[in-house]
């Protein structure tokens, strides 16, 4: 599977902002959502190749998300990269039991995580 289409889910504009102008320069195709509701919306909308979590969020955080994501059976087969500033050891095995395929660490290394997006595709 090719990825083409990107869903960014962030509750930092900044952050959205930053890894859209990142991605869209590598020539990936990314919508945005700044909370898990948003996320869910914009999933019945169109299915994505890829989904960037962010955890720390207001309402339902990442993890919870990620689960939620992972689990439904329409996006099965969407893999989810947790895009974080939690960098404890924890929490990157609590991201990947959530479903997760992978777990970066904010600041994002623009390298790493397009290395990391190209591994699933």
């Amino acid at each position: 599977m090719t990825i083409q289409n990107i869903l960014l889910v962030d509750d930092s504009k900044t952050e959205l902002h930053f890894l859209s102008e990142l991605l869209t320069k590598r020539g990936y195709m990314v919508r945005t959502a700044e909370g898990g509701e948003e996320a869910m919306r914009r999933l019945a909308e169109a299915k994505p190749d890829l989904i960037l979590m962010d955890v720390v969020m207001p309402g339902t955080n990442g993890f919870q998300l990620t689960r939620a994501i992972t689990r439904d059976p329409r996006f099965v087969d969407v893999p989810v990269i947790m895009c974080t500033s939690k960098g404890q050891e924890t929490d990157r095995v609590w991201g990947m039991r959530q479903g997760a395929r992978d777990y970066v660490v904010k600041p994002v290394n623009a390298d790493e995580l397009i290395a990391k997006i190209q591994a699933l595709g």
